[in-house]
């Protein structure tokens, strides 16, 4: 949804997250309204970056003149082949070209976007034939590089310097074949973005007896005359004036102040199929002004199905306020230097079967396949490792008994009593296989030490100054025990530099645990009655996941930089930029 927020969570707010609405209306509401949303084109938060390159010291494959090179890119998906996305222009007698053409390229954060860069030296011959038409075949290879796009936009600068290799092995051992220059720039016009209260007066509904629950859905008007959802409000129970939470909106989502919107007033229905009450077609500019006059814009409603044919409404709508702010992005933060650093929690209660035997959840096959413990860490792992630059994570383990000691719900995989910190994704691995072998699985199942141990580290980050944002994945087999306890250290949690991201592994009946996250319902609060200030919580079912054929990394990671962005912006943290 871009950078499009409503309430503090942000573009991905929940649907009904209302003090007035029960947990039950709530849940409904936010599933109904987020199917309803994404089968009208609503997306989750996403970046477009221009890719522009240049080359130094390639190989002159010319006799009479230096080489004439053209750069090739790929994009690959895990187990796919390499498909070609975009040529450069071809730069002529140069052995240290800078390409003018840019590749666009929409930065998901949640996903591992490989890339595979070929350059090659184009024949003279073919110097007037369009980019696009070129045979590869019939040019002079000259070498090739890959990274993977996070790589590229985590840099301070946002460059990044490939050596290029030949990969003919029998030239490969011949002198290097030059480097090659890749620089993000992210595609914003604007970082503006504009705050606004509305509210409606006088609802009606053509049933006189029925509830009105009423939401709105704020859309941008495409070429085809298609509005296309950008942002959405929270559903109010039994309210014929509602007053919703803030919204945010990104002017360059919109296109400009002048861009048409279409404001549509629905009446929630827990069969996903909403009533429409009424809608506004204005600018940003027409709701600045509606703001400053304290008038009010009469509801339409179309009559005649294909026509142009609109009664007006007695019902209103209202802006009571309307603000405009400079929102950093994710991406101004990271190219600012900082970082997510990955930790991971894993469940070594005896609920999991004995690790020797083929049906324990933590059995090692000796084939090599990863069960689901090591496929969420993979998975995790390789998407937020290019977020850390020491890759150092702390990994612990929780509810086993170590050889000869107390159950543990908070123990160090790596065995060391001092040191929480592994080397890298397989250092996670290595150290998860071999305490498997070291410790007794026995329980209960306990969220609150190893939540209380990251948020330390998180609090300590604070204390140091470190520009460095916290990400705890916690892989367990069932419901945690210590419900309250958890709740208790989550909320003490959520004024922290942290996000929880939690996979239930197995056939447990995992529904308690959803009330962990915030989007399934109100936020959490801890026994004292204190409210989160933020959701920090993700929950996903492995099972689900794979049954749906959906990235876990995906369903786990698509909230964290709103998460993140939450936080930096509660707390008034700009960039260093």
């Amino acid at each position: 949804m871009g950078n499009c927020c409503s309430d503090e969570a942000g573009g991905r707010a929940a649907v009904g997250g209302t003090g007035t609405a029960s947990a039950g209306h709530t849940t409904t509401a936010n599933d109904a309204i987020d199917y309803y949303l994404k089968s009208r084109g609503f997306r989750g938060m996403f970046f477009q970056i221009e890719l522009s390159f240049s080359a130094t010291n390639l190989r002159d494959r010319d006799v009479l003149s230096k080489s004439d090179p053209m750069v090739v890119v790929y994009t690959k998906g895990r187990d796919e082949p390499p498909t070609e996305v975009f040529r450069t222009e071809v730069v002529l007698n140069s052995l240290n070209p800078t390409w003018i053409t840019k590749y666009s390229i929409t930065f998901q954060f949640e996903v591992v976007q490989t890339l595979q860069f070929h350059v090659y030296d184009v024949d003279t011959q073919f110097h007037n034939v369009d980019v696009k038409m070129l045979k590869l075949d019939e040019q002079q290879f000259l070498g090739e590089a890959s990274c993977v796009l996070s790589e590229i936009v985590t840099r301070p600068n946002r460059t990044l310097t490939l050596d290029l290799v030949h990969k003919d092995s029998t030239i490969s051992s011949q002198p290097r074949c030059g480097q090659l220059v890749v620089h993000a720039e992210e595609c914003i016009s604007s970082k503006t973005t504009t705050q606004m209260t509305l509210r409606c007066s006088d609802l009606e509904h053509k049933d006189l007896f029925s509830r009105i629950n009423p939401f709105l859905v704020i859309s941008k008007t495409v070429e085809s005359g298609m509005p296309i959802p950008v942002c959405k409000t929270e559903v109010l129970k039994n309210d014929h004036s509602p007053v919703w939470k803030p919204v945010f909106l990104n002017i360059q989502q919109v296109g400009s102040k002048d861009s048409p919107l279409v404001i549509e007033c629905y009446n929630f229905n827990s069969s996903g199929k909403h009533d429409l009450i009424g809608e506004v077609r204005k600018s940003l500019a027409d709701l600045e002004k509606l703001c400053s006059t304290g008038a009010g814009q009469n509801l339409f409603l179309q009559t005649a199905v294909g026509h142009d044919h609109s009664k007006a409404l007695k019902s209103q709508l209202f802006v009571d306020n309307f603000s405009e702010s400079i929102q950093y992005t994710f991406l101004d933060y990271l190219k600012g230097g900082c970082e997510l650093n990955f930790m991971v929690a894993i469940d070594f209660t005896a609920s999991n079967g004995n690790p020797r035997l083929p049906d324990s959840l933590h059995y090692i096959d000796p084939s090599g396949r990863p069960n689901a413990y090591q496929q969420a860490i993979l998975e995790v792992g390789e998407v937020l490792q290019f977020y850390d630059s020491d890759k150092r994570f702390p990994a612990w383990g929780f509810g086993a008994r170590p050889i000869d000691g107390p159950v543990s719900h908070c123990f160090n995989l790596s065995g060391s009593t001092n040191h929480c910190e592994v080397e890298g994704i397989q250092g996670i691995m290595t150290s998860y296989t071999s305490a498997l072998f070291n410790v007794s699985l026995a329980g209960p199942t306990l969220f609150g030490p190893v939540i209380s141990n990251a948020a330390h580290i998180a609090g300590q980050s604070i204390a140091n100054g470190g520009k460095k944002y916290f990400v705890l994945l916690i892989i367990t087999d069932g419901v945690v025990t210590d419900l309250q306890e958890t709740k208790d250290a989550i909320v003490k949690a959520s004024d922290l530099p942290l996000s929880i991201l939690i996979v239930g592994v197995g056939g447990a009946d995992f529904k308690e645990m959803e009330i962990l996250d915030a989007d399934k319902g109100e936020r959490l609060e801890s026994s004292t009655g204190r409210v989160a200030s933020r959701d920090i919580v993700q929950f996903v079912p492995f099972r689900s996941i794979q049954s749906q054929q959906i990235s876990v990394v995906q369903a786990l990671l698509a909230e964290l930089p709103t998460q993140f962005l939450t936080y930096m912006r509660s707390r008034n943290i700009q960039p260093n930029i």
